[in-house]
């Protein structure tokens, strides 16, 4: 693109941080212990555990995750329609690394070329954060 001309975006919101973990339970107690961050959920399934947690009133969502390989954070943003994101990321040049589902909606996982992770969702379940909220499957470790 020559000067400042820019392609639109098809990303609406950046609204979850996903962060690995290798101890969940001990990273939520530091979350609440330490950082004084309300424990929104705590979930044990599928062999994994996930927590989320409100460490301010702005900003992405914060969930803390046993399953996500690395120590790179995944960026979590929202389309309007996942698979016209995805077709026009394509275009442009991205390569989608793999599908899966997320709560809130079908998703859609890509690298930047200096291997930032990210991820786009479609919302099309929004009841999940109320599905989710207070859900307490396991304690955080002090």
């Amino acid at each position: 693109m020559a000067g400042g001309e820019r392609n639109s975006s098809p990303i609406r919101s950046f609204d979850f941080l996903y962060m690995p973990s290798t101890d969940v339970a001990r990273d939520l107690g530091f979350y609440r212990d330490v950082l004084g961050a309300e424990v929104v959920f705590a979930i044990e399934a599928f062999g994994t555990r996930v927590a989320q947690v409100k460490v301010s009133e702005g900003g992405p969502r914060l969930l803390v995750a046993g399953h996500l390989e690395g120590q790179a954070p995944v960026l979590v943003h929202r389309v309007d329609d996942l698979e016209d994101a995805i077709a026009e990321l394509e275009r442009r040049g991205a390569t989608i690394e793999e599908r899966f589902g997320f709560p809130h909606g079908p998703a859609a996982a890509l690298r930047t070329p200096g291997s930032q992770r990210l991820a786009l969702y479609e919302l099309t379940r929004p009841e999940a954060d109320q599905r989710l909220e207070g859900r307490m499957d396991f304690e955080p470790a002090s």
